[in-house]
C-alpha cells in the first residue's frame, strides 16, 4: 500500500492578465475542474480559482499533481484562445507543486491557506461565500444539492460543460450553471480532518491569507470583473472612446486615476485587469 502524499499545487500570480474575465470563464474553469478531476488519478481535497492564479490541494503522487494542472491549463487556454483569440495564454504560467507535510497540522493550514485566498483579496469575509471554488463545499448542510447531469441530454451536456467528454453520472449542477465541487471533491475526508465546523473556522481565521485580510488598507475591495465591466463606460463617458486602445497616453492615465478614485484599486490590480506592465502603471499614475 502506497503512501499517502498531498501536494499543494498553485500557479504563480499573471500580473499583467487575468485568467477569468467574466463569471461565465470562471464557470467554464470551475467545470473544467470537474472533468479532469474524473479523468485523472488525483483527488481534490480543497481548491479556488482566483482572477489571476489557481490553487489546488491535491491527494497523489507528484507526477499525477503536475499532470493535472498540465491538462487543466491545457484545456483552459484552449477556451481562452477560442474566446479572446490569445494564443498559448498560459503556457509561461508558471506551477508550484509542493509536498506537504502529514504530521502535525500542516495539512490543515495548507486548506485553510487556500480556502481563504478570496477573503485576502478582501472580495468576501468568509471563503463559504465565494463560489469559485471549496469555499461553500465544507460543513454546509444547507447547500443545495443540484440537479444530476444525467438528467440533462447529451447535447446540452457538452453545452454546459464546454467539453465532449462524457461526464460522471455523480455530477451535479448548481443553480448557476456549473458541477457543484461536492460531486467530486473529497468532503467527508476533509471534514473528518478538521473534525468540528468550530475547528475549521479556527484555521481559516488563523491562515497567513486571514492575516493579510487584517492589515490596514487591506485593498482591492472589488473583484477584478466589476472594474473590468465598467471600463467601456468610463471610455465613452470621459472621452468619447470606445475602448482603451482608442485612449491617448494622457487619457489613459486619467483613466487610471478615475479607476483609482472610484474603486480604491491599486497599481497590481490596474495592471493585471488592463494587461499594462505594473511599472508602466506606476509611470502613468506618478505622472498625474
Amino acid at each position: 500500500m502506497r503512501e499517502l502524499e498531498i501536494y499543494l499545487v498553485s500557479t504563480d500570480h499573471l500580473e499583467d492578465r487575468l485568467w477569468f474575465r467574466e463569471d461565465v470563464d470562471f464557470k467554464v474553469g470551475m467545470n473544467y475542474v470537474a472533468l479532469v478531476s474524473a479523468y485523472s488519478n488525483v483527488r481534490i481535497l480543497a481548491f479556488i480559482l482566483m482572477s489571476n492564479h489557481v490553487h489546488f490541494v491535491l491527494e497523489g503522487n507528484e507526477e499525477d499533481a503536475r499532470s493535472f494542472i498540465s491538462e487543466y491549463k491545457r484545456r483552459y487556454s484552449k477556451y481562452y484562445q477560442e474566446k479572446y483569440g490569445v494564443r498559448e495564454f498560459l503556457r509561461g504560467n508558471g506551477v508550484d507543486i509542493r509536498l506537504l507535510e502529514l504530521e502535525g497540522e500542516s495539512l490543515e493550514r495548507a486548506i485553510a491557506y487556500v480556502q481563504m485566498n478570496c477573503v485576502a483579496a478582501n472580495i468576501c469575509m468568509h471563503p463559504s461565500l465565494y463560489p469559485w471554488g471549496t469555499g461553500p463545499t465544507f460543513f454546509n448542510p444547507n447547500r443545495p444539492e443540484g440537479k444530476p447531469l444525467s438528467l440533462f441530454s447529451r447535447r446540452a451536456q457538452v453545452r454546459i460543460l464546454n467539453s465532449k467528454a462524457i461526464p460522471p453520472k455523480t455530477f451535479r449542477l448548481t443553480e448557476d450553471g456549473y458541477v457543484d465541487p461536492s460531486s467530486y471533491v473529497t468532503v467527508s475526508f476533509v471534514e473528518r480532518l478538521f473534525r468540528t465546523p468550530s475547528r475549521f473556522n479556527y484555521f481559516l481565521q488563523n491562515s497567513s491569507k486571514a492575516k493579510i485580510r487584517l492589515e490596514e488598507n487591506a485593498l482591492p475591495s472589488f473583484r477584478d470583473q466589476s472594474i473590468l465591466t465598467a471600463i467601456p463606460d468610463l471610455c465613452r463617458s470621459l472621452f468619447r472612446k470606445g475602448n482603451v486602445q482608442e485612449l491617448s497616453r494622457d487619457q489613459l492615465g486619467e483613466l487610471l486615476k478615475q479607476l483609482r478614485f472610484r474603486f480604491s484599486t491599486d497599481v497590481a490590480q490596474l495592471s493585471r485587469i488592463l494587461e499594462i506592465p505594473y511599472e508602466e502603471v506606476a509611470r502613468l499614475l506618478d505622472s498625474l
